[in-house]
């Protein structure tokens, strides 16, 4: 039969229940553990149920005006009897308690550490009386339901959320990431970021923290595919274009670090540069060069006949999509013998390239040259917007 315990009393039963408070506070601690020795030692579950139903009748009634040694003699009595009744006794008591903001420290404890989460659950996510080392332990030791009941708390320390993150499943860690009350540590942080690699829903949450820090938020953008930086674009606009700014310029700065170590490019640039200048810096050159495999050498050469930086260039060879280095071709008026050089040059072999190679002679030939100058000049634009963008920051 399931067991009943005392809701909170309306304001009269509480202002009745005051006048006799003295006397009950007097009399409760002997005639409670009376009968709590005489409910354990018989074993008698409904004995034992009975005696938890006036403990904590007498405790929500009068706690407020109980001083801390009858707080502690209360805490000594229910914490005997909790582990002495069953579950749904437990539930019950324990969904009363999680309520109640004067609650018995030791009792809150051991309801909270339950291993039925309809036990615990109530405890750990609305009880104001449970302490970080609890709320730890819990977190440590429990099932994924408790982490998830802990993730809903209004507040949730750094220590805690450490534990939320990394022990966690998914379901804990959305929840944990979207709690406005939760605080993160740099072990936290970095943990989320490293997390929202395998999970969409993680990264979102993740990104739309105003607390995260910005090498954080850089990192989750950086590592992060197309689709989900799209996603985190439909999130937050600005934001998104703002890291996708700095992500750009931190790859720019490692291309031209690379480069200007090589010996070929130092070589390669001033003898290009030398050929524009002299005029015979045509389509047939640069197809040799292409042929040859000199890959700096294209480079440089596209960037002067395109008017775009040789970074530039260089992502759109690495690019998955051969569409950009297309258009730029159509647009400088590259024949398809010279485009389809430089094409080749991106195929790992020249046996897997021909298929491929195949699909862009249509594009190419499909792509009018007016519309690809039309989008070389917005690449342009774009270009010295984000190199002024860059003097200004």
């Amino acid at each position: 039969m399931p067991h009943r315990f005392a809701t909170s009393p309306s304001p009269a039963d509480a202002k009745n229940s005051a006048a006799t408070r003295g006397d009950t506070n007097a009399t409760i601690s002997q005639t409670l553990i009376d009968e709590l020795e005489d409910a354990i030692t018989k074993q008698n579950l409904r004995q034992r149920a009975t005696v938890m139903r006036r403990v904590t009748d007498l405790f929500i009634v009068n706690s407020t005006g109980f001083s801390e040694e009858h707080i502690a003699m209360f805490d000594d009595v229910m914490s005997r009897l909790v582990v002495a009744i069953d579950k749904s006794a437990r539930a019950e008591f324990g969904n009363l308690l999680a309520r109640h903001g004067n609650a018995p420290l030791q009792t809150t404890r051991i309801l909270a550490l339950d291993d039925e989460i309809a036990v615990a659950g109530p405890i750990l996510s609305q009880s104001q009386c449970l302490d970080e080392e609890t709320l730890v332990e819990g977190a440590k030791t429990k099932s994924q339901e408790h982490l998830l009941a802990i993730s809903q708390r209004g507040s949730i320390s750094e220590a805690v959320t450490d534990v939320l993150v990394e022990r966690g499943n998914a379901d804990v860690v959305v929840n944990t990431a979207a709690n406005a009350g939760a605080k993160f540590s740099e072990f936290g942080c970095s943990t989320l970021v490293a997390r929202s690699g395998e999970d969409r829903a993680i990264a979102l949450r993740v990104w739309l923290r105003p607390d995260i820090p910005r090498h954080h938020l850089l990192s989750l953008f950086a590592s992060a595919s197309e689709e989900v930086q799209r996603q985190l674009e439909v999130a937050d606009r600005q934001k998104a274009q703002l890291y996708r700014y700095i992500v750009a310029q931190a790859k720019n700065q490692i291309q031209t670090q690379i480069r200007d170590g090589s010996e070929n490019y130092a070589t390669a640039r001033p003898y290009i540069e030398s050929l524009n200048r002299s005029g015979g810096l045509t389509g047939e050159r640069l197809k040799t060069f292409a042929r040859q495999g000199q890959f700096d050498e294209v480079a440089i050469a596209l960037s002067l006949m395109a008017d775009l930086s040789v970074g530039h260039i260089e992502r759109a060879f690495v690019h998955q999509q051969a569409d950009h280095l297309l258009v730029i071709a159509r647009a400088i008026g590259l024949s398809w013998e010279t485009t389809k050089a430089i094409l080749v040059m991106r195929a790992p072999t020249e046996n897997k390239a021909e298929p491929e190679i195949g699909r862009h002679y249509a594009s190419f030939m499909k792509l009018q040259q007016s519309t690809a100058i039309s989008a070389l000049q917005f690449y342009r634009l774009r270009a010295r917007a984000e190199a002024q963008l860059e003097t200004q920051a």
